[in-house]
């Protein structure tokens, strides 16, 4: 009897313990990690895994040349990123549409 209730309340509670949503639009962070700013595309070690997708992205990127201030923004750099990215096919952190404006929420 205890065991079943024990199984009915996990089941019932675990729905509203995992979180859906990959990336805090308020801050725009994934991660405690700035989805903004200077970004290095790298082959290892990466700080966020990511796949370029068409539909349904956790967030529009839009590449910049300077001042990569607004969520979305990444300027791509060979020096001093403020993050890495690794692009994936299978199993991202984030899925990431590219686009030419209104980068940020989908």
């Amino acid at each position: 009897m205890v065991f079943r209730l024990l199984l009915i309340s996990i089941i019932t509670l675990l729905p509203l313990s995992t979180n859906n949503d990959k990336v805090d639009y308020p801050t725009c962070e994934f991660n405690d990690i700035k989805l903004y700013g200077k970004v290095k595309f790298v082959t290892s070690f990466p700080d966020i895994k990511i796949k370029f997708v068409e539909s349904f992205p956790d967030i529009k990127v839009k590449f910049v040349d300077n001042f990569p201030n607004k969520c979305g923004e990444w300027q791509i750099v060979e020096n001093f990123p403020d993050f890495t990215v690794q692009v994936v096919e299978s199993f991202p952190d984030i899925k990431v549409k590219t686009v030419n404006n209104f980068p940020g929420k989908p």
